[in-house]
């Protein structure tokens, strides 16, 4: 058998850069970046008790810095409201507006589209047999990081 390994490596990588950036477009119709809208799907997440900036400095691993210029601009561009925290007004709760909950929607239906376009023309065999090499491949890249 004569396949190049190399060429399916990079094939791999290929499918992944496509998939980011058809996720990027979706994203960015919304008027958003990919790191903007992890910060409004973290605060989706907690839309019930709201998330201050150090909840979304802590938890999505940006520098305070980051953080505070990635809120800001998502408050300038609406997609997300501040308010002062009942139990300590000094500390502020952010939230996610009408605006900002419709880049989760695009999200979910972009998401929902590609499986259906990648997958298209495998037999469920293929696709059975494609998800079993696949978490093989993760498992040896797992015991060699270890």
């Amino acid at each position: 058998m004569d396949i190049d390994l190399g060429e399916m490596l990079r094939d791999s990588r290929c499918i992944s850069n496509r998939l980011h950036r058809r996720g990027s477009r979706a994203l960015a119709e919304q008027g958003v970046t990919d790191v903007q809208a992890r910060v409004i799907l973290y605060l989706l997440k907690h839309a019930d008790t709201g998330a201050s900036l150090t909840d979304v400095h802590r938890e999505l691993h940006f520098s305070m810095a980051a953080a505070s210029g990635l809120i800001k601009r998502l408050r300038e561009k609406g997609y997300i409201r501040v308010e002062a925290c009942a139990l300590d007004e000094r500390r502020k709760l952010l939230y996610v507006t009408e605006k900002g909950s419709r880049v989760r929607e695009v999200l979910d239906s972009t998401l929902r589209a590609i499986p259906y376009q990648l997958y298209r023309g495998f037999t469920e065999e293929e696709v059975a047999t494609l998800h079993r090499l696949q978490k093989k491949m993760l498992r040896n890249l797992e015991q060699s990081e270890t």
